[in-house]
């Protein structure tokens, strides 16, 4: 349990930098003490965690929903967070699809052979490959809600 908690602190932690301390604490009505007690690792806060409510406050003005992955990495469970910005309307194609899943697969073998050329590969690179990751992830859900809906 306490790897659990720990990962779970890590990501409360994630989302309160997201939105910002100041920002966070104006969200919640929480203190920054309150909030930084939440994620925080010391032995006498390791039972202390951000209330659901004040969760889906922040997850609101987060960029991404830290906790509520998390939440759902631990049980196994995929979410779809869509946050792309289109410059143009998807064909609905299967060949549109597949173009796209290519291109994203490029962009993602690109970034894995920059990131991994002085044999290391550091904390904002594995960011941008987690970024193409779900990008990757996306189209094949698109490409899985268009084969379902038949429009091949």
């Amino acid at each position: 349990m306490a790897s659990v908690g720990s990962y779970l602190k890590k990501h409360t932690e994630a989302l309160v930098k997201d939105v910002g301390i100041e920002p966070a604490c104006d969200v919640t009505g929480k203190s920054k003490a309150t909030l930084g007690r939440y994620y925080s690792e010391h032995d006498e806060h390791a039972d202390r965690f951000m209330p659901i409510d004040a969760v889906a406050a922040l997850e609101g003005a987060a960029s991404y929903p830290h906790v509520t992955a998390a939440l759902s990495e631990l049980r196994g469970i995929t979410l779809s967070f869509d946050s792309r910005r289109a410059n143009a309307e998807s064909t609905g194609s299967i060949n549109a699809d597949v173009v796209a899943l290519s291109q994203r697969f490029a962009m993602l073998m690109s970034e894995y052979s920059q990131s991994i050329e002085d044999g290391i590969i550091t904390v904002n690179e594995a960011k941008r490959m987690l970024k193409e990751t779900l990008a990757l992830q996306q189209v094949l859900i698109d490409m899985k809600l268009h084969l379902e809906d038949g429009q091949i």
